[in-house]
């Protein structure tokens, strides 16, 4: 098991080039496809935490389901974690996870911070 997870989409164009970027660095991470297994509220707590972030900066505001059923509500921190649980769609990609350092891969290159 590696010590370094990415929070992948392969559908993603950023999250392959993250994926890439590690490769080519010879690093071989476990990869959590997050969309077939989803994230426990508590691992995505967990998450941003890591991260240091609101848990808004880790929505993809530009998704139709964020757009429709939640824009422009007044969302406790809580309500928007339980989104992205209910609709992992809802997560930026890719968010790679090393020794309990996280970061959001966009651009890619943000990913050499946590290596």
């Amino acid at each position: 098991m590696s010590e370094i997870t990415i929070y992948h989409n392969p559908r993603c164009r950023k999250s392959r080039e993250g994926l890439q970027l590690l490769q080519n660095k010879n690093i071989h991470p476990d990869i959590r496809l997050y969309l077939d297994k989803p994230l426990s509220k508590s691992e995505l707590t967990n998450l941003i935490s890591q991260l240091k972030i609101e848990p808004i900066d880790l929505v993809r505001t530009n998704e139709s389901i964020w757009k429709t059923d939640f824009k422009g509500k007044n969302l406790s921190q809580n309500q928007i974690i339980e989104a992205m649980v209910a609709h992992p769609k809802l997560i930026e990609r890719p968010i790679v996870v090393n020794k309990g350092k996280a970061v959001i891969g966009r651009p890619a290159e943000k990913i050499l911070d946590i290596l």
